[in-house]
């Protein structure tokens, strides 16, 4: 497995046990006046921090105590920090195996344009003479201070007063304050967000409805994730009766209602063709195709929210194809595996969608089903991950608070936690591994899901039942050599083996980086000038998402259904406090 930057960051569970007669909201409290002017003697020399936007007006990752102190100063000079205070009964404790911690919340105030109100997290260890230090310490921007909540919107239903700028947003217009690309759950979260923040926006589909982006996949797409963490902003948007794995059309369903009940201004089929950034004005000319005709429309502020991978698919080639008496097709443009009953069906491809397409193959009846597997596969059972998810995912949390608990973690700190979890697990089940190695499938038994997720951007198997089926041989595997050529009636590999096949689907995933993307649209100047998208930068964060991209007024957004959520309030906040004259100041250190 490759390796990620996060291996080398310099981040460790703590070890020390927490004291019997722990009082943790006096030992919270006791930070209040600390947080003013942290000094080194505080923090742990192995501490982090963690900064979304409230002070860095990005989001960056800090380490080491003198390095914290250091940064902390800087910013702070400026931004002069008021009003900290602790929030009551915030505090809680928190055990993973033999690392345990403390964790507080403080409220914290900066009167500085943007006013703004924040969030500081602290995790605290106590020391070997009975004191306590900082580990971990998290701060964040919660509301502009002049603005509504970007956590909070009224349904359509009970803003009657906003029925006449609804009404007039909904109209044919030319110029708005931002237009997003995309209405999966990225570009839906965002235009919701700039809709509690009273911004003019405009969300641009290619499709014909809301939630075709999902309903448009192959027929047995489903979430691997639960339901629970899988809502949009402002409410649950799947209620109890939606199933715990949601199908394509669930989200379909979901999203499209959600849009309805929030009143969200989309413009259906509409294609944007191209784009230009207008230096001395400071905006954009969109060029677009709706509705089969062309239009132009200008605004200051635009956000590409286009999918996963953008959804340009990468596909390995090999010689003979034209010999070939079969169907090729990319999982892009795969639907199901009815009417190939008798059939033989192979793979090229083991993640995600490769053993969904798999499975399905199996349930149509085909006469054999091959997995191709060109590297090694970290197999996570869906049951694990459910459970980790559920601590925080659930009925009984709002949504907003499992967001911020898990989601303003430094990613080195996730990644050892989501390793400790997962990988216990797994330990306690070699059974399932064996099983699958037995058939000749190459497994990772004990992954690393934060470098799947954040740097490879998939690559990984949610197991939802194919694992069974492979270990069962239902599915077989070839995973000792490589495709080498087409033949009529299948695949050679360099082994001199020859599979016969009838139907071939290749699951070789998407072009993981939206440059690519806004280069077609937008120009190569734009391209070579912003940040890729996705991936892990030098201090663990992800790359390109959520922050400037680099280019004047442009963002790009993705990823999960949890990140499309939680990350489109600061994308919100960012816009807004800009098209006030007072944008987040950026730390350039």
């Amino acid at each position: 497995m490759a390796s990620s930057p996060l291996e080398y960051l310099p981040c460790a569970l703590p070890s020390r046990p927490l004291p019997a007669d722990l009082d943790s909201e006096a030992v919270c409290n006791s930070f209040q006046d600390v947080l003013y002017h942290p000094d080194a003697s505080i923090l742990t020399t192995d501490s982090l921090w963690r900064d979304l936007f409230a002070l860095t007006g990005s989001i960056r990752t800090f380490y080491g105590a003198d390095k914290i102190v250091k940064i902390w100063k800087t910013l702070t000079a400026n931004a002069r920090p008021k009003r900290f205070k602790y929030v009551q009964k915030s505090s809680r404790t928190v055990r993973f195996g033999e690392s345990q911690w403390i964790e507080g919340t403080f409220s914290f105030a900066i009167d500085d344009a943007p006013a703004r109100d924040c969030t500081a997290i602290i995790s605290l260890v106590p020391t070997a003479d009975g004191k306590w230090q900082i580990w971990i310490f998290r701060t964040l921007i919660d509301k502009l201070q002049n603005h509504p909540s970007v956590d909070k919107l009224a349904p359509v239903s009970a803003r009657t007063t906003d029925a006449k700028s609804i009404l007039s947003m909904r109209t044919a217009q030319d110029e708005f304050d931002c237009a997003i690309v995309g209405a999966g759950q990225a570009g839906l979260s965002v235009a919701g967000r700039l809709q509690s923040q009273g911004v003019k926006y405009v969300l641009l589909e290619r499709n014909a409805e809301v939630g075709d982006s999902w309903k448009t996949r192959y027929k047995s797409t489903k979430l691997h994730t639960t339901r629970e963490s899988s809502h949009l902003p402002f409410d649950r948007t799947f209620p109890p009766h939606y199933p715990q794995y949601l199908t394509k059309d669930d989200l379909a369903q979901g999203y499209l209602d959600w849009a309805k009940k929030y009143g969200i201004n989309v413009w259906l089929s509409t294609t944007v063709v191209s784009g230009r950034w207008h230096e001395d004005e400071k905006r954009w000319t969109l060029n677009l195709v709706r509705n089969e005709e062309r239009k132009s429309i200008t605004v200051t502020h635009l956000v590409m929210a286009l999918g996963a991978g953008c959804q340009i698919p990468t596909m390995p080639t090999y010689p003979g194809i034209e010999r070939f008496r079969g169907t090729v097709v990319h999982s892009a443009n795969y639907t199901s595996a009815e009417g190939w009953e008798g059939k033989h069906g192979i793979v090229v491809g083991t993640a995600n969608t490769a053993h969904d397409v798999a499975e399905d193959m199996v349930a149509a009846n085909m006469a054999s089903v091959t997995m191709v597997q060109r590297s090694p596969t970290y197999v996570l059972p869906a049951e694990y991950y459910t459970k980790v998810q559920n601590l925080s995912y659930n009925p009984e949390i709002p949504t907003e608070v499992a967001d911020q608990m898990n989601m303003t973690n430094p990613l080195a700190l996730s990644r050892h936690l989501s390793m400790l979890m997962l990988n216990e697990m797994a330990k306690a089940e070699p059974d399932r591994f064996d099983a699958l190695e037995a058939a000749g499938f190459k497994v990772i038994r004990y992954g690393d899901l934060i470098y799947q997720v954040f740097d490879r951007f998939g690559g990984h198997y949610m197991d939802v039942g194919a694992s069974a089926k492979i270990a069962k041989g239902l599915i077989k595997i070839k995973s000792d050599a490589l495709p080498l050529q087409y033949t009529e009636d299948g695949l050679k590999f360099t082994d001199g083996a020859d599979i016969r096949a009838d139907f071939i689907v290749f699951a070789t995933g998407f072009v993981g980086s939206m440059k690519v993307a806004i280069h077609d649209i937008l120009g190569s100047d734009v391209a070579e000038r912003i940040e890729d998208f996705w991936g892990i930068n030098e201090e663990g964060e992800i790359k390109g998402a959520f922050k400037p991209s680099g280019y004047p007024n442009l963002w790009m957004h993705g990823g999960t259904c949890v990140h499309a959520r939680y990350m489109s309030k600061f994308i919100a906040l960012q816009i807004r406090a800009a098209l006030d004259g007072t944008p987040l100041p950026v730390a350039t250190e």
